[in-house]
């Protein structure tokens, strides 16, 4: 079974490596075919909830992620409305996750996708990911627990799945709505139809094999389960190849496309990516899934993430390339650090009590 498994995740995981490259090679910025906090922050942008300009574009590939897991939910029968437990928590903590992607200038995901491509930075920030996700374990192992979800109205289930089906036909069909970066990241993109597709194809493999970074790490942790995990280490594994055929494989700290070298920032901005996601259950591509699937928490740490993008572009705390984070942005994820180790803490000692 666990072999089995195993093959299916790689499988997976060799999917979105291979829409990575492709996506990078028609458009999308190098080392970035495929980010969850990238696009995110490229689509609150769009929707004018902050003024950086270089990082404003509707990504379709998140909607074809919610949308490929939604489709596939329903077909397996794992389309299942829930939620009610810690929504402000959970929203909170998601813009803490986000604030940590933008630090390190991507999600664990994106983090995988730059070491494939060679960049040095993302070896950093990989293990401040590991120490935070251990961290987290910590806590979990002590009773952490944001509560139990319970049953919804089909109606909830399918709120978030019908406001990304409503953003891509407002963005077809009346662009002018949104703004479109002219220079910098925002201004490349693969094809839509293109993007779409891979969003969909992704979706669609990740509902079907639970792919999530964190949970991989986290099974490591708590169980010595390395089945999770493998799917990363395909996407890993092609995403190298694709950049070895490509001559995008450039190995160093500089030099890299959208990355800064400020060690301590990239460790701990993927230390505070690492406790954000296993307090909240599973990485930014994994509640993208589950929120397709019918969980209105999980659509809640989203909404938080795409508030933490948008507040930490308002507010001067994302790193910019080459240079890193400024004082706002070290500030700011030191004590967002800090706000994490609390709710875990106090949580973690409301359920000890209550056990």
């Amino acid at each position: 079974m666990k072999h089995e498994e195993k093959v299916k995740l790689a499988i997976a995981g060799g999917l979105i490596g291979l829409a990575a490259v492709v996506l990078t090679a028609f458009g999308n910025p190098g080392n970035m075919g495929f980010c969850i906090a990238c696009f995110l922050r490229d689509t609150a942008g769009a929707m004018h909830l902050h003024n950086a300009a270089i990082v404003q574009y509707v990504r379709p590939e998140i909607i074809g992620i919610v949308l490929g897991s939604f489709a596939l939910g329903v077909i397996r029968k794992d389309f299942k409305p829930r939620g009610g437990s810690s929504p402000v928590l959970r929203f909170v903590i998601g813009f803490i996750v986000m604030l940590g992607a933008l630090v390190f200038l991507g999600c664990p995901l994106r983090m995988v996708l730059r070491l494939a491509g060679g960049d040095l930075n993302a070896l950093v920030a990989l293990f401040g990911f590991i120490a935070g996700i251990g961290v987290g374990c910590i806590f979990l192992s002590n009773g952490f627990s944001l509560g139990k979800a319970e049953k919804e109205s089909s109606t909830e289930g399918v709120a978030f799945p019908a406001l990304t089906v409503l953003l891509f036909i407002l963005f077809m069909a009346v662009p002018s709505l949104f703004l479109f970066s002219e220079t910098g990241p925002g201004s490349m993109h693969a094809p839509v139809a293109l993007a779409l597709l891979a969003g969909l194809a992704v979706g669609a493999a990740a509902e079907r094999t639970r792919l999530c970074m964190a949970g991989g790490i986290r099974d490591i942790f708590l169980i010595k389960d390395f089945t999770l995990i493998s799917g990363f280490i395909a996407i890993f594994a092609v995403t190298l190849i694709g950049n070895l055929i490509t001559g995008s494989f450039h190995l160093g700290f500089t030099g890299q496309p959208v990355s800064h070298p400020m060690h301590l920032w990239n460790f701990l901005g993927m230390f505070a990516v690492g406790l954000g996601s296993v307090m909240l259950g599973g990485c930014p591509l994994r509640q993208l899934i589950l929120a397709g699937e019918g969980s209105s928490d999980s659509a809640m740490a989203v909404f938080g993430m795409i508030a933490g993008a948008a507040f930490a572009h308002n507010f001067s705390l994302a790193s910019t390339a080459e240079k890193g984070p400024g004082v706002n942005g070290k500030v700011a994820l030191v004590a967002a650090i800090v706000i994490l180790l609390a709710i875990a803490t106090i949580v973690t000692m409301k359920k000890r009590r209550e056990g």
